[in-house]
């Protein structure tokens, strides 16, 4: 079954363009011209991906971005922003986006990032392996969290961050290796967006985030998965 991926883009040519090519690529495709759009298309269709531009009239993307998540939808979601400073992308990544693309962009290249994340998201191994390190629980085949007896809700890239460093607790990853394995190979992002992904994740497992006990800092290196 063709993966449905919701376009969102006040600019009607782009929103044409982008129809265009992803049906052309095999994927069914639907669009919206602002926030409030979206959302009640994504309530309805529960598309597979979204690709959102940020600045749209009435409901804009940081918005769609909040109100959606409230919803517990956890459906990947790539930026589209014209912005190309540093602050715009973190806000971004922060709210609860996994990738970014900065216009103007080839078709060819967003379409490769849209495929290696539903590759990515749609990935289940082939035992359901569970890990469980301290009292968090990990299903890489459900993809379901917990954190003792409560439930954990996580973006697709927070969960792959998670399932990287408990898969080898101790083990010191570098910022790039962690890009790596949470965005691929056609991820044209910067190294310190890590960083936001870790916040946003220890916000949600962590009893303190200020005080973390899972996900340690190494400064000048990276991050690990401790247990002490």
């Amino acid at each position: 079954m063709a993966k449905t991926i919701l376009v969102v883009d006040d600019e009607e040519r782009l929103r044409s363009l982008l129809r265009a090519y992803l049906t052309q690529e095999g994927f069914r495709v639907l669009a919206a011209a602002n926030g409030r759009e979206a959302l009640r298309i994504a309530d309805q269709e529960k598309p597979d991906l979204i690709i959102l531009d940020l600045m749209m009239p009435e409901v804009d993307g940081y918005e769609f971005m909040r109100l959606y998540r409230e919803r517990k939808h956890q459906v990947p979601v790539i930026m589209l922003t014209a912005k190309v400073e540093e602050a715009d992308a973190v806000l971004g990544l922060e709210i609860g986006a996994d990738d970014y693309v900065t216009k103007p962009f080839s078709p060819r290249v967003l379409v490769a990032r849209v495929r290696a994340v539903l590759r990515r998201t749609g990935m289940s191994a082939p035992q359901a392996e569970v890990l469980r390190v301290a009292d968090i629980m990990l299903d890489r085949g459900t993809r379901q969290v917990s954190v003792g007896e409560r439930p954990i809700d996580l973006t697709p890239s927070e969960f792959d961050l998670l399932a990287t460093l408990m898969s080898a607790p101790g083990r010191v990853f570098t910022r790039a290796d962690l890009l790596d394995r949470v965005q691929g190979t056609y991820y044209e992002g910067y190294e310190r967006s890590i960083d936001v992904h870790v916040r946003n994740l220890r916000a949600k497992i962590e009893p303190d985030s200020h005080y973390p006990r899972y996900v340690e800092t190494v400064y000048g290196v990276g991050y690990r998965f401790t247990t002490e």
